[in-house]
């Protein structure tokens, strides 16, 4: 399955994303969406799994949970929006991951996309960085990951665009 990984759009959808993420069977966003709009952009163009981050209202919190744990194609994926990073780790993801880690953790919130492995948890971690321009990091980014035979057998870093001054989309 391909999977397109995208988080911090704080209320602004880039329309290459569309582009992007056409040949995806499923697309996650790991929080901070900023405006529920986004949620339904989203769920109408790929099937949807997400997270909803610390900026986002009582709306995109009725539809999509704080963490989600799932597997596909035989891969064990825990998505939360603020869960810290290896060797730094929320002191609540750290618990989780003593005792019964994933696979693959998927976290949002620094801005800064990563991809690192965790020997000490024996797992990989996987942040997107940010797709919008609200934020401190330079390039919106994008990640495009394959899952086949129970392990991401490929991960693709796209670039969307420095940030910079919101521009409105016409398709909103």
């Amino acid at each position: 399955m391909e999977i397109g990984l995208i988080s911090d759009t704080h209320g602004f959808l880039d329309p290459q994303v569309f582009t992007v993420f056409e040949d995806c069977d499923e697309v996650w966003h790991i929080g901070d969406f900023g405006d529920i709009r986004i949620f339904h952009q989203l769920s109408e163009f790929k099937p949807l799994r997400s997270v909803y981050g610390n900026i986002d209202d009582a709306h995109i919190r009725q539809v999509a949970p704080e963490n989600l744990r799932f597997e596909i194609e035989g891969v064990d994926v825990w998505m939360i929006h603020i869960g810290g990073n290896p060797g730094r780790y929320s002191p609540r993801v750290r618990k989780v991951l003593a005792s019964n880690p994933p696979q693959i953790l998927i976290c949002g919130h620094s801005h800064i996309v990563a991809v690192e492995n965790d020997h000490k948890y024996g797992l990989k971690y996987i942040n997107p960085g940010a797709a919008g321009h609200e934020g401190h990091h330079v390039m919106r980014t994008l990640l495009k990951a394959r899952f086949a035979d129970g392990k991401v057998s490929s991960l693709r870093l796209v670039e969307l665009g420095p940030r910079g001054r919101k521009i409105e989309s016409q398709s909103s």
